[in-house]
């Protein structure tokens, strides 16, 4: 292990049992709640929970009509959190995920539009279908963590 490595986990909290013991129950009621809304998908909930416990990102493949956008969903008002859902296409621009500068007419200033890419929790449908640019802009902004 590096000597960065090596401070960064020295200097982390370990977290007490009374807080273990909080957070395991926040995680059974997270679980609950998916179930309620996805039933008969046990081991896809905690994969699901695993990965966002990771601050992780996850692929969802199916068949339509599985519930992949209802799991998102459900998992993001759950949690409180912002979702959007991204539709791609071959005509999707960069622009239109990432958000793009708009000049105001009434103030002379360029105002910055915030793409969908700014929710907490963004499902990207289809991403097969768009341009590698696109694709590309979407996969910077994921693996960098900002825009």
């Amino acid at each position: 292990m590096s000597n960065t490595a090596t401070e960064q986990h020295s200097t982390q909290r370990l977290l007490s049992p009374d807080e273990v013991e909080r957070a395991r129950g926040m995680i059974g009621q997270l679980l609950n709640g998916l179930g309620t809304a996805i039933l008969g998908q046990q081991e896809l909930l905690e994969l699901v929970t695993i990965c966002l416990l990771a601050r992780g990102h996850m692929l969802l493949e199916g068949l339509p009509g599985l519930g992949k956008t209802e799991l998102v969903k459900s998992l993001s008002a759950l949690l409180g959190l912002g979702f959007r859902r991204v539709q791609f296409t071959p005509d999707l621009l960069p622009s239109d995920i990432l958000g793009t500068s708009v000049y105001d007419t009434k103030t002379g200033e360029f105002n910055y539009l915030k793409g969908p890419i700014f929710a907490n929790i963004v499902l990207a449908d289809e991403i097969n279908r768009t341009t590698p640019r696109t694709q590309s802009a979407l996969l910077e902004a994921m693996s960098e963590e900002q825009i």
